[in-house]
């Protein structure tokens, strides 16, 4: 695999922690969120956009960044509240709890995206694309990226006839008809596109 030169810190005259979440364009699951504080001499070559990564090298770079990392911390937003506060908002919710869980104060946050909102008293970045040039920020995708593929495999053995072990409960075709054929379960968000006349749109 390529190797990737991501950067260890924005600016050093603070701990900083990269922020992201998993699952937002999904229709069924929870949203994670992950907060990441690294050692600032971190290096795997192996790190990037979880996105971008094999699923096996995900799971192999958990359990490195679970191990080397100074703090980490993983959240999770229900589908109800997700339809309660809409999908931004959930957004900035796991990320300011994954903050608030973590070990160490950081002195600034490192965030994926363009935009944020959060009661935390603490600074913050917004760097679009973040996660394929901040280590910080790649170390919490790889966190909740992996820790929601785990959830949604125990939800899949609840609820077998969505195939959320293959689709993690994005909106595939398969995941969009299994919808049309059992309905919704109590793990679909009920705020997104999921009657019968928009899915029978895609």
């Amino acid at each position: 695999m390529k190797q990737h030169a991501l950067k260890n810190r924005f600016r050093a005259d603070a701990i900083e922690a990269g922020c992201d979440e998993a699952g937002r364009g999904c229709l069924a699951g929870p949203l994670f969120a992950a907060a990441v504080v690294l050692p600032p001499d971190f290096f795997d070559p192996r790190l990037n956009d979880s996105k971008q990564m094999t699923e096996r090298n995900r799971y192999r770079l958990r359990e490195v960044i679970l191990r080397e990392a100074v703090a980490w911390a993983v959240a999770e937003v229900s589908p109800g509240e997700i339809d309660r506060i809409n999908i931004l908002n959930a957004s900035f919710a796991g990320m300011t709890r994954a903050v608030e869980q973590l070990a160490v104060r950081p002195g600034r946050l490192l965030i994926d995206g363009n935009r944020f909102r959060s009661e935390l008293d603490i600074p913050y970045e917004c760097i679009v694309g973040g996660d394929g040039l901040y280590a910080p920020i790649a170390a919490a995708s790889v966190l909740a990226k992996t820790f929601r593929d785990d959830r949604m495999r125990e939800l899949h053995a609840e609820f077998p006839q969505y195939g959320w072990d293959a689709n993690k409960g994005y909106p595939t075709r398969a995941h969009r008809m299994a919808i049309l054929r059992y309905g919704l379960s109590p793990w679909h968000r009920l705020s997104f596109h999921t009657s019968a006349d928009q899915l029978s749109l895609f």
